[in-house]
């Protein structure tokens, strides 16, 4: 998954970035209102992660220009406040779930799993393509029924890939997903990752669709 993270407390935000990248996810991180909602609308995520309490724009102001400006992304508020008031004005803003402080990053990423799943339309508790299976909600897979060892950027490859199976994802939108915003990367790093996976998977296969991207079949390759 590729997520954004717009929280100004330092010290949660680096225990919120340390486990979703224990987590194999890529992480944008924002430290205010103007500049996470600047990314939410130039770049393109899984999910969101957006506290209310935040200098220079309010966590409800930013989730109301996404929404206004048609973003559909998954977001999960985290907020002080507990009053039911508080919970109302950000289900009213756009708001896909919420956790109110304290919590369990641990809690935060089972959250988050279970909104991406559900955003890509996939309310089964596994997707499959072939001999390979996706747990969302654990974030691990298998082939043929065995665990399926990974490093973090062929992870984040292949759950882009079959989240949207048989469909073909760009290669822009793969870098984008698989790829923090300030990560330096070399041009051809996704066709080593994804030469990487096409041993690991077979015989499911991932297509390349010359001038558009990549596509996960469960076919034979020919």
């Amino acid at each position: 998954m590729k997520l954004l993270l717009v929280e100004d407390d330092a010290a949660l935000a680096a225990e919120i970035l340390r486990v979703l990248r224990a987590e194999n996810c890529a992480v944008d991180h924002a430290r205010n209102g103007e500049d996470g909602a600047h990314l939410g609308d130039t770049e393109t995520y899984d999910a969101a992660v957006l506290d209310l309490g935040l200098p220079k724009r309010d966590g409800i102001a930013v989730l109301q220009g996404w929404r206004a400006a048609g973003r559909t992304l998954p977001v999960l508020i985290l907020t002080a406040r507990d009053a039911w008031s508080d919970k109302v004005a950000g289900f009213k803003a756009g708001a896909d779930d919420y956790l109110v402080k304290p919590f369990r990053v641990e809690e935060l990423v089972i959250r988050l799993r279970a909104l991406v799943r559900r955003a890509a339309a996939h309310g089964a508790t596994s997707i499959a393509c072939g001999p390979i299976t996706f747990d969302p909600g654990l974030g691990a897979f298998t082939r043929d029924g065995l665990p399926l060892k990974l490093t973090a950027l062929e992870w984040r490859v292949l759950s882009c890939l079959i989240l949207r199976r048989d469909g073909v994802v760009p290669r822009g939108e793969l870098l984008e997903r698989v790829y923090e915003g300030d990560a330096e990367v070399d041009s051809n790093s996704v066709e080593v990752i994804i030469t990487r996976l096409r041993r690991k998977i077979a015989p499911a296969r991932i297509e390349t669709v010359r001038g558009h991207g990549y596509r996960l079949t469960a076919g034979e390759a020919a």
